[in-house]
């Protein structure tokens, strides 16, 4: 099993999944935070944080799972007040209305929460709305062994462009 880490998070990665862990480039006055995208399917190179460029790939046995974190001003708010990531879903915690951009057949959940001190939502895309209770015991495969530490020291500023290779590898 590979695991990947970076910026304080683990991800040891059930066979089928692959990822990666990285933080955006500085855009304007907005700091970034680190991203961990994680799929059952080849990831293109190029992907939003929540997943536009994959989401339209998937098929109906597909999974596309984010951690996404929040900057530390949104420790503490009522959005993040969940003490701990959720670590097992169930088929009910799946539906079609909570896509970002609802595409037929698909489902999703998300979930804002604090762990390590630190802010994030847990978003999660089905392949199939109607195979969801086959697909979930694979999200929580993934997400049940996710670990986070507290803020490391430094998060840098320059990252790896998505595209750029892969280097998890």
């Amino acid at each position: 099993m590979a695991t990947l880490r970076a910026h304080g998070i683990e991800a040891p990665l059930p066979g089928g999944f692959e990822g990666r862990i990285f933080v955006r480039a500085k855009i304007g006055r907005e700091e970034p935070y680190p991203v961990a995208q994680f799929a059952n399917f080849a990831l293109p190179d190029q992907v939003a944080d929540f997943g536009g460029g994959a989401v339209t790939l998937m098929g109906v046995q597909d999974i596309f799972v984010v951690l996404f974190e929040y900057g530390p001003e949104s420790v503490g708010r009522r959005l993040f007040a969940r003490q701990g990531m959720p670590r097992s879903l169930t088929g009910e915690d799946f539906r079609p209305t909570v896509l970002r951009r609802g595409l037929t057949g698909q489902s999703g959940t998300q979930w804002f929460f604090t762990e390590a001190g630190r802010p994030f939502t847990l978003y999660a895309v089905l392949g199939s709305h109607a195979r969801r209770n086959a697909l979930v015991p694979e999200v929580n495969a993934l997400i049940g062994d996710l670990t986070v530490t507290p803020v490391p020291s430094a998060v840098p500023a320059a990252v790896t462009p998505v595209g750029a290779g892969r280097p998890w590898n």
